[in-house]
């Protein structure tokens, strides 16, 4: 007779796979990092001093460079039509006005503090560029329009960079690159997008 003493299997304990699955869970919160969307970076101007009226606030036609995109994606700059690869240099022409055009910004001497405690005068662009869209605005477009701003105002801080100091601002020290942001600051202003009716 065949004997009947079968080994039984034993039975697996399934908490013990549930705590471990929660330690996993843990492990790969901690360790795994997320993308965070970011912001376009921008420097808002100071507050106005109090005694300001508002009348003097007001900004002169020439010191505004318009940027206008609407939904298909055509860009105006002042008062031209062009493509996505003429407008940095439009910006550049517009920030650093070489032959003191009188349709372009006025500029200020303005003292700004070198890293060794000395003054260095520099004619600060008082240009300003609005860039305006439409609510339906297409948003790559948007960006590549930003984009070629920002890289307008960061060339211009490049060659500044090179005549003060003989090198690319990216090179420079902390107190070297404050230095050339107060010569050429970011003026960048984003109107609210225009509410475009149809036409009937």
């Amino acid at each position: 007779m065949a004997g009947g003493n079968k080994r039984k299997t034993p039975d697996i304990n399934a908490s013990s796979q549930a705590d471990i699955a929660f330690l996993l869970l843990v492990f790969f919160l901690v360790a795994t990092t997320m993308n965070t969307d970011k912001g376009l970076l921008r420097t808002l101007p100071p507050m106005p001093p109090e005694d300001v009226k508002v009348e003097d606030q007001k900004v002169k036609d020439r010191n505004v460079l318009l940027v206008f995109v609407n939904a298909q994606g055509n860009i105006m700059a002042g008062d031209k039509e062009m493509d996505i690869y003429g407008l940095k240099d439009k910006t550049k022409e517009f920030i650093l006005n070489v032959n003191d055009d009188e349709n372009l910004p006025e500029k200020a001497p303005t003292e700004i503090e070198m890293p060794d405690g000395t003054k260095w005068t520099y004619e600060v662009s008082k240009g300003v560029v609005s860039l305006q869209t439409t609510r339906d605005t297409n948003y790559e477009t948007y960006i590549m329009v930003q984009n070629e701003l920002t890289r307008a105002f960061n060339e211009v801080r490049n060659e500044v960079a090179m005549s003060k100091f003989q090198r690319e601002f990216t090179e420079l020290n902390d107190e070297e690159k404050s230095v050339i942001i107060d010569a050429v600051p970011l003026k960048i202003s984003e109107a609210e997008p225009r509410k475009v009716g149809r036409r009937r």
